[in-house]
């Protein structure tokens, strides 16, 4: 960690928060989750605050323990569906008859953010790749299991070739993707980890010039893109 503040999401067109529906044992929906990771200067995860609104009690509140079990209970994961903002305003009008509450009265109601994190462990060097001023690793780490139609729609959206069998559970990495943006070179791998009971985005960003707006818009628009196959968030780590 660089910094002892805490940064909202790299600011673009879409809202920061994050979106879950939450069923009940029979499959209707009894009620809304939404999340917002806290990230450090480079971009890395300094925290995760949310807010949950549920049928039974009828208002919003801290969601915090709702967030952390989502990520350790894969039962829990069944029962809940990572949404857009549009959706889930459309489902809570449903359910109650009012407008989703903007994204600033929803982060009123979530808990404390957590203590500063200690400074990330760098695993490798921290010299640039020749030719940049700066070369970043980073890891976006998911819970959950990506289907084949997931794969299959993340090959297309990123142009992907699939290089691994999805139902092998001994292959690791799945597919690359590299892109270059104004000078700086991007590279993500799609993996297994922790012995196949998680998924990560492996990304290596090569910066040219001063500036890094580029990758936490990259990392922001990976995790959107991922949350669409179903894949629920729970870390940005930062390794070099």
């Amino acid at each position: 960690m660089t910094t002892t503040s805490f940064v909202r999401q790299a600011a673009d067109s879409s809202p920061a928060l994050h979106y879950y529906v939450i069923y009940d044992s029979a499959g209707v929906p009894e009620g809304l989750l939404a999340e917002e990771f806290l990230l450090a200067a480079d971009y890395s995860s300094a925290g995760l605050v949310s807010g949950g609104w549920s049928r039974s009690e009828g208002r919003w509140r801290d969601a915090s323990a709702t967030s952390r079990r989502l990520r350790l209970d894969a039962a829990l994961r069944k029962r809940v569906t990572p949404v857009g903002r549009t959706t889930a305003a459309a489902l809570y009008r449903d359910l109650c008859g009012a407008d989703l509450p903007d994204e600033p009265a929803l982060r009123a109601c979530f808990g404390t953010p957590p203590a500063q994190p200690p400074s990330a462990l760098r695993l490798s060097g921290s010299e640039p790749r020749p030719g940049f001023r700066e070369t970043r690793v980073y890891r976006i780490l998911f819970a959950d299991e990506l289907s084949p139609d997931g794969l299959a729609a993340l090959s297309e959206a990123w142009q992907m070739p699939v290089t691994g069998d999805l139902a092998e559970p001994e292959v690791r990495i799945l597919g690359a993707v590299r892109r270059q943006v104004s000078g700086d070179a991007f590279r993500w791998d799609l993996r297994r980890v922790a012995a196949g009971a998680a998924w990560g985005l492996d990304v290596t960003c090569d910066l040219l010039g001063d500036r890094d707006e580029a990758v936490g818009v990259l990392l922001r628009g990976l995790t959107t893109q991922m949350r669409q196959q179903g894949m629920i968030p729970v870390t940005v780590d930062r390794f070099r």
